[in-house]
């Protein structure tokens, strides 16, 4: 049976090898833990092995998991899924870092809750419905919103490519991303899960998202 800490040690061997064919530096990567819909304790064992940065997707779930690991020095939490307007001042209060923001009035929301956050702009290249994001077009506007809220920090870019196996399918999703963001002069780039982290790295990801391959399949709450 292997354990988290060989599982953690397989991504950064997967991490570190996808960084060298790209003649990049893996220490520039950020192994996000995506904890979603796994208990706090997952949370706090994946501290124990040094991880210090965790995403969650849902405001309600993580609002029940908070107290159980508000304890823990260093550890940041990122908001990877979508985020409704009207749950935007809780969620400022519980992270770090919000990943998704689409639009200016969620951003002004978010400002207005009056808590510094780091922030990526969700971009969407994949005509799926279901998709969240911003479209290309609408980032200059998005960004000027952002730059103009004085306690958002704008870090960068995410999207999420449709779901495939194969990650060749991926990486023009990533290849647009680091242009976009390139062309924007954003330096961070949160793209690439746990099928598809090498194609992700190798066009340019700052910021994996990794929940599968560290905790294996999601466990229904």
């Amino acid at each position: 049976m292997d354990t988290l800490a060989q599982r953690l040690a397989e991504v950064r061997l997967r991490i570190a090898r996808a960084a060298e064919r790209a003649h990049r530096d893996p220490a520039q990567i950020l192994l996000l833990a995506v904890t979603k819909v796994f208990p706090a304790q997952v949370i706090r064992d994946a501290y124990a092995l040094g991880l210090r940065e965790f995403g969650e997707n849902y405001v309600q779930e993580f609002e029940t998991k908070l107290p159980q690991v508000a304890d823990l020095p260093g550890a940041r939490f990122h908001l990877i899924g979508h985020l409704q307007s009207n749950k935007s001042a809780r969620a400022a209060e519980m992270f770090q870092c919000i990943q998704t923001i689409d639009s200016p009035k969620l951003a002004r929301r978010l400002n207005d809750a009056g808590k510094p956050l780091d922030i990526l702009l969700e971009v969407k290249l994949s005509p799926e419905q279901a998709k969240a994001g911003a479209s290309p077009d609408e980032l200059p506007a998005l960004i000027a919103a952002v730059n103009a809220c004085p306690n958002l920090r704008l870090l960068g870019l995410m999207t999420m490519p449709p779901w495939t196996a194969d990650q060749e399918q991926s990486r023009p999703y990533f290849h647009r991303l680091r242009e976009l963001a390139a062309s924007h002069e954003l330096p961070q780039l949160s793209m690439g899960m746990s099928h598809d982290l090498e194609a992700a790295i190798e066009e340019g990801a700052t910021i994996v998202r990794i929940g599968t391959a560290l905790f294996g399949k999601r466990q229904k709450p």
